[in-house]
């Protein structure tokens, strides 16, 4: 009995398959090779399952320092979104500085605003982030050290902008003595505003023409006056203007009084508002006698009718608008 058991026993130690040719078991032989790929097998599944289970434990049972770790992480993840929402504020004042200057104080001044393409270019040269982009786990930092460096450079744009409007503002009486704000001409019953700034029909070419000025309709001789302080650029004759005298009055102004009959004023010469700088005439391409006004600034001629800001009342300034937007004929 004893034995039976213990052959028994033995035999399930082995493995046969059933072999319908001869119809009988066989025992099936298991080579060595078999043997270590098995063993291989066995042991890759137990390092996976191994690695699961230690990747879970750490997960949902980490170590002290692994929780220390990761809350210092939320900490600094706190910091950063507060650091943001301050940066983000900061920035609005900054373009809320940045549209105040454009649109108030530089328009006070008669100066240009800054452009945004020059508020907010970038950075030429190298790349400045290249060691930061090479680190990894870094984005935040790179983003935050970016918008602190844009914010850096449109502060020192609005610094140095500040500076000019401070240069500006000591220099506000010259400017606004500078600034071409009277009629070249005494108004009169024989002085006349015929024609003003915009398209109008040529006189003498008979086309549509753009008229960069004004005219004042005024008899041969009428005195012509400087508008604003400045310094006589110009003051000699040429075949369309006729004799004429441009003064340059600083700050981006400058004004042309065309078609004198005699030029009163000298290349060179320092005038101020409300000088004699010559006569009202008929020289040039013109068809009676006038003076032919013109305001530029910047470079780029612009409405006289906006600068009367001196001897105008409001209801001959609606009347000079009225006789402005009338496509009636120029003297030149």
């Amino acid at each position: 009995m004893t034995t039976h058991k213990h052959k028994n026993k033995r035999r399930r130690k082995h493995k046969f398959r059933f072999n319908p040719e001869t119809l009988s078991f066989e025992k099936i032989q298991v080579s060595f090779k078999e043997y270590v790929l098995r063993f291989f097998a066995y042991l890759s599944s137990g390092l996976v399952v191994g690695f699961i289970l230690v990747v879970l434990y750490i997960e949902f049972f980490p170590s002290p320092r692994e929780r220390a770790l990761r809350e210092e992480n939320r900490e600094l993840r706190l910091h950063y979104e507060l650091l943001t929402g301050k940066l983000n504020q900061i920035y609005s004042e900054v373009e809320e500085l940045q549209s105040r200057d454009n649109n108030i104080y530089r328009m006070v001044f008669e100066s240009e605003p800054i452009p945004n393409s020059v508020r907010k270019a970038g950075f030429g040269g190298v790349n400045r982030y290249e060691e930061l982009e090479e680190k990894p786990n870094l984005d935040l930092v790179l983003s935050t050290t970016k918008q602190v460096d844009r914010m850096q450079k449109q502060l020192y744009i609005q610094s140095k902008s500040f500076d000019e409007i401070i240069e500006l503002a000591k220099n506000k009486e010259v400017m606004l003595r500078s600034i071409p704000a009277i009629k070249p001409v005494a108004e009169n019953g024989r002085v006349m505003y015929v024609s003003g700034f915009g398209y109008r029909i040529h006189p003498i070419y008979k086309t549509k023409k753009m008229h960069c000025g004004c005219d004042w309709s005024a008899p041969q001789g009428t005195k012509i006056y400087a508008t604003g302080d400045g310094v006589v650029s110009y003051a000699d004759v040429d075949r369309g203007y006729g004799k004429h005298v441009v003064i340059n009055h600083g700050f981006g102004f400058q004004t042309l009084y065309g078609h004198m009959s005699v030029i009163k004023a000298r290349l060179g010469q320092k005038v101020k508002r409300g000088d004699l700088i010559g006569l009202t005439g008929n020289t040039g391409l013109s068809t009676g006698p006038h003076i032919h006004y013109e305001v530029h600034k910047g470079g780029k001629p612009i409405d006289p009718i906006n600068y009367y800001l001196n001897d105008l009342s409001p209801a001959q300034y609606f009347e000079m608008i009225s006789i402005s937007s009338k496509p009636n004929q120029s003297f030149d």
